[in-house]
């Protein structure tokens, strides 16, 4: 297992590559490849395990019985998932957690920090502070995303959800990690409404859209 990559993710931020190695054993750490589409965490089981994203992407989705389906979040190369229900061992999970595209998953038996004796292990209290740090992260994003759909209007959602990417990037011209279908299972929209919406904002000089890659040219609605 590459540390190089670990000890840039937030999870072994200030941890010693030695402790990471040894962590990486105390956690039962496993790696496992999953193909575009396929489900990695069910909805409705339980897992002992968190993810994290060596390479690719994966998307947490709320895909109901009657099909419908919002995506809740991305998460990229060096990012996590599933930290809470792996810690909650018992409790059923909400979300799915599908793979984006072709992606390498790491995964931590993370309940094992709070089930075995602390002893004088550096690593262990770090990287529990680092879950907090994470999970702080996660309720950021949540709560963006109810900005996002609070609007009533499709031009109001997508308007809030640019904003919000251009802030994070610093700029007015950037990528987002959604193609069209999952903008609009994100912003709880249908496709062909978003697809027209965002047709009338480049046809009206407010943004430029290619894809993925957006320009705001104008921040006048």
């Amino acid at each position: 297992m590459d540390t190089g990559l670990l000890q840039n993710t937030v999870l072994f931020s200030r941890i010693k590559e030695d402790d990471i190695e040894t962590a990486l054993k105390e956690l039962n750490a496993a790696e496992k490849r999953y193909k575009k589409g396929s489900v990695i965490l069910h909805a409705g089981r339980t897992t002992d395990r968190m993810g994290i994203v060596l390479f690719g992407s994966v998307t947490i989705e709320s895909n109901d019985i009657w099909g419908n389906r919002t995506i809740l979040s991305h998460v990229g190369k060096g990012q996590f998932f599933a930290e809470t229900y792996a810690l909650l061992t018992d409790e059923p999970m909400l979300v799915d957690a599908t793979a984006n595209e072709d992606c390498g998953i790491l995964f931590l038996e993370i309940n094992r920090l709070t089930n075995t004796a602390p002893g004088n292990d550096e690593w262990r209290v770090r990287i529990l502070n680092n879950l907090l740090t994470i999970s702080a992260h996660k309720n950021l994003a949540l709560s963006g995303r109810s900005f996002h759909i609070s609007p009533k209007s499709i031009r109001g959602r997508v308007m809030s959800y640019l904003n919000s990417v251009s802030l994070q990037k610093g700029s007015r011209t950037f990528d987002i990690p959604f193609d069209r279908q999952q903008l609009a299972d994100y912003l709880n929209i249908e496709r062909t409404a978003l697809s027209k919406e965002l047709g009338r904002m480049q046809k009206e000089g407010i943004i430029s859209v290619r894809k993925s890659h957006f320009i705001i040219l104008s921040t006048q609605e």
